[in-house]
């Protein structure tokens, strides 16, 4: 069923692993990331959920929604989550045999929606939109599975600040990728706007609270903004001081947009590090995709090049969106998960890597190479915090590295840091 013009993805490969091991393999992320053709490039047939013809009649017997050759894609599934109960109760009926169904979608509807976890049958896969790899735009010669194997190879790279500011408006949307930047910002704009006037409506969501919601977390984008913080920023001084209702409704819009995949959040890295007093510190948030944060704040990349902390914030959600797809893309059970660095002094790292076996990196993250010197010490330092307490007996860094915007090559500097251009980077 593959479409014709499909792009292969980094996820295929994932795709058909799981297939050979479970009894299906669920898909979820935003919509209009190409969950959809990913699906079909690996199925037989196909339900498709968000078809109004369809869904009454899956909502009165789940059973409809399995018919076809296998594997069987059914898309849009959280329209009828009675229809993943089914899918769970058939693979069961036949043995757990792998490679069965294929379910892909776009909101997490609320657990009790459904009985079971899916547990030991149903495989699960995080998608994002396009990486720069997947769009053509990074050479993806330095890999994250290569620097792990401290293989960095120096290489050219052509990336200039324009190009970023691009490529952070444009986005990954596979529907923008052979669009002139004009029609390319229609994407992301035409996005929030389904989200805002047909999710939140859907989900009991006020649209102007929402969409004054999204501006907020795009101003707020890259941090760990605090719920007073953005109910200052949401409400007047007179409503924000009646702050417990004010927390409550800014919480539920939130978990709104989370479920919606619109937002996601990074949470800090609890370090094995000896101190008196942990510091709690509160996840970040990002947007999904750097262009939705650009499309709320109104940005072109002509606008952007002129708002150059702005255009920081969203280099790092650009590089974090791409750093969690290659992470994701290692083929086995064994994947880097991410989180971020801080202490109590404030020192920090915008990335950690860790993987299951205790192997664990550390990344800055810079839009131009004139920060890498600082960049670089602030790597040091938290290498030397986290390897210090010998209780801990944590293993040195596997390799820590500046991820830069508009850098001319790759290198390796004298303390042994990685210095890599986002444009050259890869799974």
């Amino acid at each position: 069923m593959q479409p014709h013009g499909y792009i292969p993805r980094l996820i295929d490969e994932q795709i058909e692993t799981l297939l050979q091991i479970f009894g299906a393999v669920q898909i979820d992320g935003p919509k209009w990331c190409g969950k959809t053709w990913s699906g079909q490039a690996h199925a037989n047939s196909m339900t498709s959920l968000d078809d109004q013809n369809v869904l009454p009649l899956a909502e009165a017997d789940p059973t409809i929604a399995l018919i076809g050759g296998q594997p069987h894609l059914i898309d849009e599934w959280q329209t009828a989550p009675k229809v993943r109960d089914a899918v769970r109760h058939d693979i069961d009926s036949h043995s757990n045999r792998p490679g069965q169904y294929i379910l892909t979608g776009s909101s997490a509807p609320p657990t009790e929606a459904y009985e079971h976890s899916g547990a030991g049958r149903i495989a699960h896969l995080r998608m994002w939109p396009m990486s720069l790899v997947e769009l053509g735009k990074s050479s993806g010669v330095v890999s994250l599975q290569g620097l792990f194997a401290s293989n960095c190879p120096q290489a050219a790279a052509s990336s200039s600040l324009t190009d970023i500011a691009e490529w952070v408006c444009r986005g990954g949307w596979p529907a923008s990728k052979d669009r002139s930047l004009q029609a390319a910002l229609y994407i992301p704009r035409q996005y929030l706007d389904a989200v805002i006037e047909d999710n939140a409506l859907r989900m009991g969501k006020n649209p102007a609270m929402t969409r004054r919601t999204i501006m907020s977390l795009a101003r707020n984008n890259a941090t760990a903004a605090t719920m007073k913080t953005l109910i200052r920023d949401l409400y007047t001084d007179d409503q924000a001081q009646d702050e417990e209702p004010a927390r409550s409704t800014v919480s539920s819009y939130i978990q709104m947009l989370q479920r919606e995949y619109l937002i996601e959040e990074l949470p800090c890295w609890d370090a094995p590090i000896k101190a008196k007093n942990r510091m709690r510190v509160k996840p970040k948030r990002y947007f999904t995709d750097p262009s939705l944060a650009a499309a709320a704040l109104g940005l072109t990349p002509t606008r952007l090049l002129s708002e150059g902390q702005i255009l920081g914030d969203l280099f790092e959600n650009l590089a974090i969106r791409d750093l969690r797809i290659y992470a994701s893309a290692w083929n086995g059970p064994d994947k880097p998960s991410l989180s971020f660095y801080r202490d109590e002094k404030g020192l920090e790292a915008d990335i950690i890597l860790e993987l299951p076996d205790g192997r664990w990196a550390a990344i800055e993250i810079k839009l131009g190479e004139n920060k890498v010197p600082e960049a670089v010490e602030s790597l040091l330092q938290v290498k030397k915090k986290v390897t210090a307490n010998p209780y801990a007996r944590q293993r040195d860094p596997s390799f820590l590295m500046v991820l830069v915007g508009n850098g001319a090559y790759s290198y390796t500097t004298a303390e042994g840091i990685r210095v890599v251009p986002l444009s050259l980077l890869g799974a």
